[in-house]
């Protein structure tokens, strides 16, 4: 891997070159595994530290900013087949979400108007005023809060199967069975789910997949790896706790005003379908729907080709005048 020495900080960031300088190289650090589809290997891969967390990032490609966020059972990894496309015409930027994978774990900050920031910062230290967002699950949260907080600096978002606190028939989906989850953190969560990791992330890879679909076996091997780590279950039930804060901020940010950037809704058509172009509708202005057929709630491991093909299609559009 090489260094971030391409990286040019802003003129209005006063600790951008010091957090580039920073940049520490980094492999898994013995989690994960080697044999799960790696970043090209021309990408960057360090940490940058963003006033009270550091961030782990992959950094590659030349070319208008995307920034790729994942969500909970993954971490920015998900995201190697998509970020390999997007290189070749794209600066793609991929951090692990704060407390997720190698980031930081701090004690809070897991709302996502927190989170929101922890982006807005990192693109500060790259020198980075503006880019796309391409996220999925949890990463759509923190997607939607950036946008709605830092409308100026999204220039597309592309919006992939999970809800938003607070936001369209939120309070319906939460009322399933299937998201009990959304309410299960605490000391005794952790308790039960400590040294059961694969087990309890099994679930999710397993039930929220479409029928006929199967989760891959070397990344739940290598994400399992990642969610045992110290403190890491910890924070991830902390991003479900803090969803009631978040139902809040986003009723306030929909308040305030629309999106302006185009959005792509997506949604696995065995999973929340339709329901994504329904929710972004109600908070934005320039709304396009796509289903990916046959896809559950993993869209980019069920149905890869589908979706990155919607991706680079959709931004690679021309701007509406």
């Amino acid at each position: 891997m090489s260094h971030l020495a391409t990286a040019r900080p802003s003129t209005g960031y006063r600790h951008a070159l010091a957090a580039l300088l920073a940049f520490a190289l980094s492999s898994a650090c013995g989690a994960g595994t080697s044999e799960f589809p790696a970043f090209p290997p021309n990408f960057s891969v360090g940490d940058i530290d963003t006033a009270d967390v550091s961030l782990h990032v992959r950094i590659g490609g030349q070319g208008d900013a995307v920034v790729l966020l994942h969500g909970f059972g993954e971490t920015g990894d998900m995201w190697a087949p998509l970020a390999a496309e997007l290189a070749r015409d794209h600066r793609v930027i991929v951090p692990d979400l704060r407390g997720m994978g190698l980031s930081s774990r701090p004690a809070g900050g897991y709302d996502k108007k927190t989170q929101a920031q922890d982006i807005a910062r990192l693109l500060d230290a790259l020198g980075v005023h503006s880019a796309a967002l391409v996220t999925h699950d949890i990463g759509n949260m923190v997607g939607y809060a950036f946008a709605a907080r830092y409308p100026g600096r999204v220039s597309r978002f592309v919006i992939i199967d999970a809800p938003l606190p607070g936001l369209g028939p939120w309070d319906d989906i939460a009322r399933r069975h299937a998201v009990w989850h959304w309410s299960f953190w605490g000391a005794d969560a952790e308790r039960l789910v400590a040294g059961r990791e694969r087990i309890y992330l099994d679930r999710f890879w397993n039930e929220f997949a479409a029928p006929g679909n199967h989760y891959p076996d070397t990344a739940r091997e290598h994400y399992a790896a990642l969610y045992a780590q110290p403190g890491a279950m910890h924070a991830a039930f902390e991003q479900f706790k803090a969803f009631d804060q978040d139902a809040l901020d986003n009723r306030g940010f929909a308040a305030q005003g629309r999106l302006p950037m185009p959005v792509l809704a997506v949604g696995g058509a065995r999973s929340y379908g339709a329901t994504m172009a329904v929710i972004m509708r109600g908070v934005a202005d320039d709304v396009t729907e796509q289903l990916i057929p046959g896809a559950g709630h993993w869209v980019l491991e069920e149905r890869p080709a589908e979706l990155i093909g919607a991706v680079r299609d959709f931004l690679a559009k021309p701007a509406s005048r």
